[in-house]
């Protein structure tokens, strides 16, 4: 990676700006200028008008439902006068859409106020009087309509009784009765309130629009609703045709927006004072030339590109390019899942590619299973996109340790094994997942050391965690441990070669802690601890290798037990769904396990994950 700094007269920045998105190959520095000369931020008005556009542009999208596609024209650099001309006509756009909103908004209110209406009017449509003189005060006539719940209807009738009041029923509506009740006088009877308030009465009130006898009143409701409906149909054909005289210009706005955002998203990464402008970032070592072409070919005046190597103090700064084919690229998204290496750090994308792959097939061989991953990744290539490749993959290490294992659907007896059938010896498997797993570390432990190396820290690549220090322990504890499962004597030198390497880890972290000399001893014997505990554990966690390939073989084996108890229909049945239950249930646990191997036994070693991300300018 270089540091790139981009001399160019400030007319050339819209330009310049275009073509490095194009290109795709420049990471914009925002830090200041170091040497101060060009302070000034270009473009504040042209940031503003970009936003307000895009802004009004999207609002513009939400509100049609259209999406304008990009046109296919010559890239040119955008002017702060286009830029303006296309904001202004976004901002008429946008008011024809919100005039037009505003107006939908107040038809469809209508309508639910007509329903509303509907609603309250289907309570009286057994009435065949004037509903409006049942609302209106009567001099010589006290009148109540509403509803009573059916329990209390008799208890209710009887007391409105005795004040020479009469109830009439019109309507049920489970669990209340619909009533009107009427008598002689207004207000004549002090008592008659508390007594409908102790029944559970509840008034009604008819809106204005109702008072009216009930069938004029519905015909009157869905005239209106007709003429609210062809008002609405009449505004969306309106609004359609406005739509589709606007479209070239909506697709022409989106277009220029797209121009105009590499030089919106350099930010502080340009700066300028009067004609001069520069723009800082991070350029691939690779692509230098590349962009010195392009430069040359599409600026019409000169300029001056610098690249220098990064200081030892922005490597922190330095993003990490994570370009990669597309059979890498869904294990270098589960990568990037854990974290980013730094600059100069090992990038494990490949190594985790292969281990993975490798550990998936031996956990799950199975010939049959592997190839309906396979198949079933074809078939759905479109919904699992960039992952494809990455259950491609899984299903062809399935097969292939499929053959080694001589497992077809879990049948043993059909293929012949190349190498061997797991459950014949569990115990050379769980040897060679124990082989497996200490290889792994050894080469993780050794990246370790040479990332430490390559960012020039000698002490760490010496006593940090899996340096050197601690893999010659490694080695020596594996020594020793190799004689004692032979019962042989090995002779002094592993164990001395632990007891030195495990002593001087002891004594570096003694020294290094800065503490009370109580508290150094207490730590540096936890973190010496630790380190055995840690190798041990992380190399016996490899066992899990060979035990999911012994259960897979288990779990068929049941499948078949359960299937021979059944009948000719069922036998099958059970060996389809079986074998289904088994590539779903195992093949998802086994992905998750060899994950876990990866992350924790894996890059935790080795990958500190805090990179920064590459992030070119791009259209």
């Amino acid at each position: 990676m270089k540091h790139a700094r981009l001399q160019i007269l400030t007319a050339d920045l819209p330009a310049a700006s275009l073509l490095l998105a194009e290109l795709g190959v420049f990471n914009p520095d925002t830090r200041s200028d170091p040497d101060r000369l060009l302070t000034d931020i270009p473009g504040h008005r042209y940031r503003e008008l970009h936003q307000q556009a895009s802004t009004r542009l999207q609002k513009i999208t939400t509100s049609s439902g259209y999406q304008p596609a990009l046109q296919d024209q010559t890239h040119k650099p955008i002017s702060e006068q286009t830029l303006m001309e296309t904001n202004h006509w976004l901002g008429e756009a946008w008011q024809h859409c919100s005039d037009h909103e505003e107006a939908q908004r107040s038809h469809l209110d209508e309508l639910h106020e007509i329903e509303q209406l509907e609603n309250t009017l289907s309570n009286f449509r057994h009435l065949k009087i004037d509903l409006g003189r049942l609302q209106s005060h009567k001099r010589f006539l006290d009148i109540h309509i509403g509803s009573v719940p059916q329990e209390h209807l008799v208890q209710l009738r009887d007391a409105v009784s005795l004040d020479g009041y009469l109830l009439i029923e019109y309507l049920e509506k489970s669990p209340n009765t619909h009533v009107i009740i009427f008598g002689p006088g207004a207000g004549r009877s002090p008592h008659l309130k508390s007594v409908l308030d102790t029944a559970g009465f509840r008034a009604f009130e008819l809106p204005e629009a109702l008072h009216t006898e009930p069938r004029k009143a519905a015909l009157s409701l869905q005239e209106r609703r007709n003429q609210t409906h062809q008002r609405l149909t009449l505004l969306h054909r309106d609004f359609t045709d406005w739509l589709e005289s606007v479209k070239p210009k909506l697709r022409e706005s989106a277009t220029i927006l797209q121009l105009a955002g590499p030089f919106v998203q350099l930010g502080e990464a340009a700066r300028h004072r009067g004609s001069l402008a520069q723009l800082r970032g991070w350029v691939p070592s690779a692509d230098i030339l590349r962009l010195t072409q392009a430069l040359e070919n599409r600026l019409a005046n000169p300029f001056v590109l610098q690249t220098r190597d990064p200081t030892e103090d922005e490597r922190p700064l330095v993003p990490s390019v994570m370009r990669h084919n597309k059979f890498l690229q869904p294990f270098s998204i589960l990568v990037s899942q854990y974290g980013v290496p730094r600059y100069g750090e090992f990038n494990p994308t490949s190594l985790f590619a292969i281990t993975f792959v490798c550990m998936f097939g031996m956990m799950f061989g199975d010939v049959g299973h592997g190839a309906v991953f396979f198949i079933a990744a074809l078939l759905a290539r479109r919904r699992l996109g960039t992952f494809t490749y990455f259950a491609m993959a899984a299903g062809i290490s399935s097969v292939i340790f499929g053959f080694l294992y001589g497992s077809l659907f879990g049948y043993e007896h059909i293929l012949h094994a190349v190498w061997i059938s797991p459950l014949t010896d569990p115990l050379y498997m769980l040897s060679v997942a124990l082989t497996w797993g200490i290889g792994f570390l050894v080469l993780v432990s050794l990246i370790n050391i040479l990332n430490h190396l390559t960012l020039g820290d000698y002490r760490g690549a010496l006593f940090a965690p899996n340096g050197l220090l601690s893999l010659l322990f490694y080695t020596g504890l594996l020594g020793m441990g190799y004689g004692f499962y032979l019962k042989v004597d090995t002779g002094p030198v592993w164990s001395l070669l632990a007891i030195l390497t495990l002593g001087s880890l002891f004594a570096y972290k003694l020294i290094s802690e800065q503490a009370a000399l109580t508290e150094r001893i207490m730590v540096a014997l936890i973190e010496t601890f630790e380190t055995i505990i840690g190798y041990i554990s992380n190399t016996l966690s490899f066992l899990r290798v060979a035990a999911f390939s012994l259960n897979h073989v288990a779990l068929a084996i049941a499948v078949f037990t359960l299937a021979n108890s059944m009948g000719e229909a069922g036998h099958w049945l059970m060996i389809l769904f079986g074998n289904l239950f088994i590539m779903i249930l195992e093949g998802a646990i086994v992905t998750i396990q060899v994950l876990r191997l990866e992350y924790y036994e894996g890059f935790t070693r080795f990958f500190a994950g805090d990179g920064k991300v590459f992030r070119p300018l791009k259209l």
